[in-house]
């Protein structure tokens, strides 16, 4: 088996007496999807803030590539990116103003022809030059994913990347975030709450409850550990702490 991409070992975050994250240690392969999972205050968006480089972790490392995140933090960010519904964009640029400041942000070769690519695979021909402030909840979630592969990373964190979408377009996100991992190797750490979805992208799932990591494998071990036929049920028992 190749090196992990990513590798987490007794992660933890304190804010004062609170334990948002607690000791939790896993491991992302390349070319790997991993899903996290857990009812709201379970630590996932904490999580993906210390992978991030966004806050400190109170104990533990964080390795990827090899490299260790808190000593070579720019090296590491520039292979890195990020999509999440809940993240907005600048309002008063047009989308592909602010693909292209993504672009020279990270140094992508050939801009324009990252944009030309990117936009044609997301179908966002229509709002190219539509300022992002007119843009639908859905399109915006369009332009945050746009941005994330806009730079080719080779992990990429997503935080609800279907939401706001219309059945239809979610599809085909699902269907160019798998074709995009089987052509280039991209690893993922994936949320979402729709339990079919990540069901389908990824290949292990790790759930989360109260900071901790109570269950982690396959989409069949988890359920066989809960004595359940569907994610669904399992993740209603975590959550009601069963």
């Amino acid at each position: 088996m190749a090196d992990p991409i990513v590798r987490v070992q007794n992660l933890t975050k304190r804010f004062g007496d609170f334990t948002a994250v607690d000791h939790i240690s896993f491991e992302i392969q390349p070319g790997e999807t991993v899903g996290l999972l857990g009812p709201n205050g379970a630590g996932k968006t904490t999580t993906f803030q210390m992978l991030l480089g966004v806050i400190t972790p109170t104990h533990g490392t964080i390795e990827m590539f090899g490299l260790d995140l808190m000593k070579h933090r720019e090296t590491i960010l520039r292979q890195v990116n990020f999509s999440s519904t809940y993240v907005a964009m600048p309002y008063s640029l047009t989308v592909e103003e602010n693909l292209r400041v993504t672009g020279k942000l990270y140094g992508t070769p050939d801009v324009m022809r990252r944009i030309d690519d990117v936009v044609k695979k997301l179908e966002m021909e229509d709002i190219r030059h539509k300022l992002a402030r007119k843009l639908s909840s859905g399109q915006m979630t369009r332009l945050t994913l746009a941005k994330a592969v806009m730079t080719e990373p080779k992990i990429l964190f997503l935080d609800e990347p279907t939401a706001s979408l219309d059945p239809d377009i979610a599809y085909k996100i699902k269907g160019f975030l798998k074709e995009y991992r089987e052509t280039s190797g991209l690893s993922m750490l994936y949320t979402s709450h729709n339990m079919h979805e990540m069901e389908e992208m990824s290949h292990r799932m790790i759930f989360l409850q109260q900071g901790k990591i109570i269950a982690q494998g396959t989409t069949k071990e988890v359920m066989a550990q809960y004595g359940e036929h569907n994610l669904e049920q399992v993740f209603l028992k975590i959550a009601r702490g069963g």
